[in-house]
């Protein structure tokens, strides 16, 4: 998962793209970048770090121009260097900048087909290169030798081409220098992407992000999302031109964004993630009682933070004490998506700490948000006995986590999921609990679909095995297990070409 933000103002939007960042930071901790423009160049800072450790005074000051994008980027295997931070950057035509979230399934030969093919040279391992070279090539084509003709269509054309050669799960934001800012959505909707306005000096401004809340903070109205297959284009006058640009497009959004990903105070395809958390929450209560009616909880307690929503809706349903008994380190990361095993259990002992008073001699439920390689719930149950619990069970608000997600959650190899080839007593045993409980795919799915029905489908392929697009091989599926398991973020890509010193840049246009 990413962070991306796009923003096209009467002034200088260098100020509203780092806000905007920041509160998506959550998507992304590994690196960040702004580019923005004048009308005439680009200006482009990024690097490996947080928002606030990116950008400096000096770095804001030569973030020029009233019309940028951002991307807040999460690490992923083999893409441990500056030159894999977004925004990407080609000068032709016209200059094209984009951010992406998501994650290609057919990378390896569109890569081919670029080179062969388009004559493109690619400098990094990073499929966001990928689609801008695709779209800046879809884009030339469409132009012929004129100059742009949005009423003509050729922008969305361009768009209709990635789609056509691109596959898996996008949500995209280019700015085209002197021309606007273009943001579209895979025919599937997998990823996020929201669209909002507000009134500036008489003015409309613009601005997309991957999270409502991102809009929300910097004093924009949502207005939509961007539907499934759409592409939405705001020219440099502000005017909104949009277009559909596949067939047999369906909303199939990643369940896994109302589980964890967004914030609670998000709304995404008409959905509010905490709203939906409730009903995980009621859900998972209602099972519980269904399945063990004569339990000896005294007290539910979450896993902060995603789960406290859900959490205290089982304690309200059940009549069970909901009480807070971990204690949170703000500064350290998420541990979800950090890149290595022994960094992850050591960041668990130094993000919660439990407080004793809540444990000590009571039979307890610890709820979460989920389980993927049950490291941090090991570790947390361990804090609970160490802290006088008598019992500790533990309840997950997803179901269990047994598959590869390819559409942009760098999730680890199947191998590493502790409920990959593990029955649920198995998983159980392996994380040390008393008890343990899993959310049923269908609770959690008529969880999120109650809070819009219209929504009938999701992408739920880390849960089912069933990926959504249609393409996914058992081949691609190897090669996504050796990608990502440990030992190959270990090693990273010793190989790849650094492109570090021309991280900052002033571009001339063309």
């Amino acid at each position: 998962m990413c962070g991306i933000v796009g923003i096209l103002d009467s002034e200088r939007v260098n100020q509203q793209l780092y806000d905007g960042l920041t509160v998506v930071q959550h998507r992304g901790q590994d690196a960040a970048g702004i580019i923005t423009s004048d009308g005439n160049r680009v200006f482009l800072r990024k690097d490996n770090g947080l928002v606030r450790d990116v950008f400096h005074t000096r770095h804001m000051m030569q973030l020029k121009g009233n019309m940028g994008i951002g991307h807040a980027r999460y690490p992923t295997a083999g893409c441990d260097s500056r030159a894999e931070a977004q925004p990407f950057y080609v000068n032709s035509p016209f200059g094209l900048a984009l951010a992406h979230n998501g994650n290609l399934i057919n990378a390896e030969p569109l890569r081919d087909e670029l080179f062969k093919q388009d004559l493109r040279q690619l400098n990094t391992t990073s499929d966001s290169e990928i689609i801008l070279n695709i779209y800046a090539h879809e884009l030339r084509d469409a132009i012929g030798g004129s100059s742009l003709r949005p009423e003509a269509g050729d922008v969305f054309q361009a768009v209709s081409g990635v789609m056509e050669r691109c596959k898996g799960a996008y949500a995209v934001i280019t700015m085209i220098v002197g021309v606007g800012i273009v943001a579209f959505r895979d025919p599937f909707g997998i990823r996020p992407l929201i669209y909002g306005t507000r009134q500036n000096n008489g003015q409309d401004a613009h601005m997309f992000a991957s999270e409502s809340v991102a809009l929300d903070v910097i004093g924009y109205e949502r207005e939509r999302d961007v539907a499934p297959g759409e592409a939405i284009f705001i020219d440099m006058e502000g005017n909104v031109h949009k277009q559909i640009c596949a067939a047999n497009t369906r909303y199939n959004t990643c369940i896994f964004e109302y589980v964890y990903l967004a914030r609670p105070d998000s709304i995404i395809d008409n959905v509010s993630v905490y709203k939906s958390r409730m009903e995980m929450g009621k859900q998972l209560g209602k099972k519980l009682l269904r399945e063990w009616p004569d339990h000896d909880i005294d007290v539910i307690i979450p896993v902060p933070d995603t789960s406290r929503t859900a959490a205290l809706e089982m304690a309200k349903d059940m009549r069970v004490s909901y009480r807070e008994g971990f204690i949170k380190n703000r500064y350290i990361g998420r541990t979800f998506i950090m890149p290595g095993q022994a960094e992850r259990k050591k960041s668990v002992r130094q993000k919660l700490n439990a407080i004793e008073a809540e444990f000590r001699d009571k039979n307890v439920l610890l709820v979460d948000d989920s389980i993927v390689r049950g490291t941090t719930s090991s570790k947390i149950i361990e804090l609970a006995r160490d802290a006088g619990a008598r019992k500790v069970y533990f309840a997950s608000a997803a179901p269990p986590v047994r598959y590869p997600n390819v559409y942009g959650i760098d999730m680890p190899s199947a191998s590493e999921l502790v409920a990959h080839n593990r029955t649920d007593k198995e998983i159980c045993q392996q994380i040390g609990a008393d008890k343990l409980l899993y959310q049923d795919l269908d609770d959690m799915v008529e969880a999120v679909s109650s809070c819009n029905r219209n929504l009938k489908e999701f992408d739920t392929s880390c849960f089912s095995g069933k990926y959504v697009t249609g393409d996914v091989t058992a081949a691609y599926l190897e090669l996504v297990d050796s990608s990502r398991n440990d030992h190959a973020k270990a090693d990273g890509d010793k190989g790849e070409l650094d492109l570090s010193e021309i991280t900052d840049v002033q571009a001339a246009q063309g």
